[in-house]
């Protein structure tokens, strides 16, 4: 919620001289250390129970004889363009039994292996009739069947064939998908709820989304930036509903068509849109506890060359949350300790909706204009404690209460074109995009802070009673334009240009009361922050491929310009720099349905606004956080390797990587002799990060399906350039496991594992953290509507635990920002199939 500021820091190591002392003899630190011991021993039990339900798969694969590739393209019938990740399954001609399948791939383009014989293949995409294609002969040969057109249903519920159904998550050797409708645990979620349970991804407390360990990731919306991910980056997806979203793409090592920025990679969030002839949607209306209330519409009408499109959420919200802190601060041979405990309560109405038209000139030129309107109004309120002691927990000096009173206002805009024009060479297409978002947030903060003695009198020390207003605004204008040119028989040129420029500013003052009822400004603490950044980019791309073996190479060059500015005191950074981004992709098809990537790519983590902005939290006025205007930018490369193998009931793809970072961007925390802390972004030396990621996808029965992925990795940080103390090499391991159960034709139950192992940071460590969540569904109204439970984290498990050390100071935290969630969601289809299961047939 609202930013709010204290004052500008530069603190320096001269408050960190004392050594590190421990108290002895303390009952309740004991008592603290046994528990700690036994939350990591059940932390580790659960996360190896987790790790063996998710290997299980792995040993079921089964191999094949001698295979043949049998080729071709799948395509949309009206506009001729590519349909990715539908699929094709052949059958025998002989007594139509299935033998093996494949998706397609971004081009629309699949390859099946398959020995000799007769077969016939049936395509499908969801929104699409399933066709057959008949007269497919194997002869010892590899065999092109060509394009494959597939005609949008225009059926009615009742009419509609009973289609295969995509699985949750599907993968490709340069992303992977993840299908948020087939995830039970996702209905009545808010988008940090969807991308929590993604496979590579974590969320912490606050909303902040990390990718392999990595914090730098890049998150778009349909492929471009969006004001609905808010002036905060990811926290801004608490505030966008989850049954918005179609599906997410993670891409980890992304090529030079992508922008360079996101050193940990892109996340892609997919918003639900229907292009399907007539009138037809779906209807969401969500309950929950704690209170969750919320409704949501999907619909469009399509008639000839126009399409209308709507989407519409809205939701209320109460989001409980709570945090505590032991730290002791060591100085002049004493130990002062003081024990934190905040609760807070987040109310929350959130509006948003995006509609649009897509006009087909003919198949070939199709130009879609859009808008978004998203509308949050939150009231905050948070109580926290502080409790001080000497020397150990039976010394109570004084304890003290602080409260926090927001209210928040936070409306976004933002305008979209696009024109796509495909020419008569097959693969040969143009695209333009221009978008402008406007954003703003208001934010009106109240704190009241009361003194006591230890026997609970009142202290010295007067009530205060202060006051924070920020207002910021963020405007953006964003346009692009890329072009393929198809040549021979498999290669490919890209082309593409990219020019943004984004503009921010923060306008705030904190007062406090005087004695006669007035405010006074605080010295200080009344500035107005300015952020200008333009990004322009260029790049170029050339593919081909000759039998197995393919290519991808690219270059992308991107000039930065980025000037803050503190206009009250009159502080001016300006930067500007150029650099070159290249990738290579490399891909060799395997027998029996194998294939490898090699991909390296040079990404890069720009520091953003509040990356740099100087002002500080005010909520915790003994806890403050800040950005650093003297951070610099890091620069990555990363390396992988990517295997993929396919076979009759699923899937399983692996990977390893390498990343090599110069600048590395931690954050840093310092405590002065007051024992007031301050936290802000450093950049340190180096960083070296090795790991292995494998994700599988297998159906043991038509009734059972399992989706998992397991991810081990070593980082290595340095802290050369700034503190050789802040260094770090640390072995640490993610699983997670969704095991799917059809209980009955219209009943699934699902349950959802992950364990996040303990890690190593430049400053202490990070503790492990295991949850569980369980879901039913169940079709309802003659199948025409869905009723989904779901209860997210059971144990109400979810804290993320650290212990942070210095030569001064030694601090545990546990934070929570969402307890246990239990929601009941009802979906009703309007002239709208729910996509059926035929697990067991190998579909992918």
């Amino acid at each position: 919620m609202g930013f709010t500021v204290n004052k500008i820091i530069n603190p320096g190591k001269d408050s960190m001289t004392k050594p590190l002392q421990t108290i002895a003899g303390s009952a309740e630190r004991s008592f603290y250390l046994y528990s700690d011991h036994l939350s990591r021993r059940i932390n580790h039990i659960s996360g190896l129970v987790i790790l063996l339900f998710f290997l299980t798969p792995f040993y079921l694969i089964a191999q094949t004889g001698e295979k043949f590739s049998v080729k071709g393209k799948i395509m949309d019938n009206q506009n001729n363009s590519a349909l990715a990740y539908a699929s094709i399954r052949l059958f025998k001609v002989s007594d139509s039994t299935f033998v093996t399948g494949a998706i397609t791939d971004e081009t629309g383009s699949f390859i099946v292996e398959i020995g000799a014989g007769k077969y016939y293949g049936l395509s499908e995409f969801i929104g699409y009739n399933a066709r057959k294609t008949s007269g497919i002969n194997v002869n010892n040969l590899p065999l092109d069947i060509g394009v494959i057109k597939l005609t949008a249903s225009a059926k009615t519920l009742d009419e509609v064939v009973v289609q295969g159904e995509k699985s949750t998550m599907e993968l490709a050797l340069d992303k992977k998908v993840f299908n948020v409708g087939k995830d039970l645990a996702n209905a009545g979620g808010t988008g940090v709820d969807i991308l929590t349970n993604i496979p590579s991804v974590a969320v912490d407390v606050e909303g902040n989304v990390s990718l392999r360990g990595s914090n730098n990731v890049r998150i778009l919306i349909d492929g471009k930036p969006s004001g609905l991910v808010s002036l905060k980056g990811g926290s801004g997806l608490q505030q966008l509903q989850g049954s918005m979203i179609e599906r997410v793409e993670i891409i980890t090592n992304p090529s030079a068509r992508y922008e360079a920025e996101g050193m940990g990679g892109i996340i892609n969030i997919v918003l639900k849109k229907e292009r399907k002839e007539g009138f037809n949607g779906s209807f969401d209306v969500i309950t929950g506890n704690p209170t969750n209330f919320g409704a949501a519409a999907n619909v469009n009408y399509r008639k000839k060359n126009l399409n209308f499109f709507v989407n519409y959420t809205v939701s209320y919200r109460n989001t409980p949350g709570r945090n505590s802190q032991n730290q002791q601060l060591f100085r002049n041979d004493s130990t002062f300790i003081t024990l934190k405990d905040m609760e807070s309560h987040l109310k929350g109405q959130n509006n948003s909706a995006r509609a649009g038209i897509d006009y087909y000139f003919n198949d070939k030129n199709v130009l879609t204009g859009s808008y978004t309107y998203r509308l949050s109004k939150g009231k905050r309120f948070s109580e926290i404690n502080y409790r001080d002691y000497l020397s150990n927990l039976s010394n109570l000096t004084s304890t003290t209460y602080r409260t926090q009173d927001e209210t928040e206002t936070e409306p976004n805009s933002e305008y979209a074109i696009n024109y796509k024009k495909t020419f008569k060479k097959k693969g040969q297409e143009l695209t333009a995009d221009v978008r402008y978002l406007d954003n703003w947030e208001d934010s009106d903060q109240y704190y009241r802070e009361k003194s006591f003695k230890p026997d609970g009198g009142a202290s010295d020390v007067p009530p205060t009673l202060q006051r924070a207003v920020n207002y910021e605004t963020e405007k953006q204008w964003l346009f692009q334009v890329d072009y393929v040119h198809p040549f021979g028989k498999n290669g490919k040129l890209e082309a593409g240009a990219r020019s943004s420029s984004r503009d921010m500013t923060n306008d705030y003052t904190v007062t406090q009361e005087n004695n006669d009822g007035s405010f006074s400004p605080i010295p200080g603490l009344t500035n107005d922050f300015l952020y200008e950044e333009n990004i322009n980019a260029a790049y170029g791309i050339m593919g081909n491929k000759t039998n197995k073996f393919s290519y991808q190479i690219g270059l992308r060059a991107e000039w930065t310009g980025v000037t803050t500015t503190l206009k009250q005191t009159n502080e001016v950074n300006d930067r500007k720099y150029a650099n070159l981004f290249p990738s290579l992709h490399v891909t060799y098809d395997l027998p029996k349905q194998n294939a490898l990537q090699l991909s390296f790519s040079r990404r890069v983590r720009r520091p953003q606004y509040n990356d740099l902005s100087p002002f500080m939290t005010y909520s915790d006025n003994r806890n403050y956080f800040s950005g650093n205007p003297d951070l610099n930018p890091e620069f990555t490369n990363a390396f992988e390797i990517g295997h993929i193998k396919y076979v009759e009931k699923g899937s399983i793809s692996s990977s390893l990587y390498y990343r090599h970072t110069n600048g590395k961007i931690i954050s840093i925390r310092r405590v002065e002799e007051n024992g007031n802390s301050y936290t802000r972004p450093e950049n340190l030396g180096t960083e070296n990060s090795y790991g292995a990621e494998f994700t599988s996808s297998y159906s043991f029965y038509q009734w059972w399906k399992m989706d998992g992925s397991v991810n081990f990795f070593r980082a290595i940080t340095n802290g050369t350039g700034l503190d050789e103390t802040f260094k770090s090499d640390t072995y640490s391991w993610f699983v997670r496991a969704t095991s799917r159960f059809t209980l009955w034709k219209n009943t699934d139950l699902q349950f959802r594992g992950n364990y996040e192992a303990p890690q190593q940071t430049p400053q202490g460590r990070r503790k492990s953290l295991a949850t569980l969540d369980i879901a039913a569904s169940r079709d309802v109204l003659k199948n025409n509507g869905t009723l989904t439970l779901s209860i997210t984290d059971v144990f109400n498990s979810r804290k993320y635990r650290s212990i942070l050390e210095g030569t001064n100071f030694y601090t545990t935290t546990s934070a929570q920002g969402r307890l246990r969630q239990i929601n009941l969601t009802l979906n009703y289809r309007l002239h709208q199939a729910k996509k059926k299961k035929e697990l067991g047939e190998g579909e992918f």
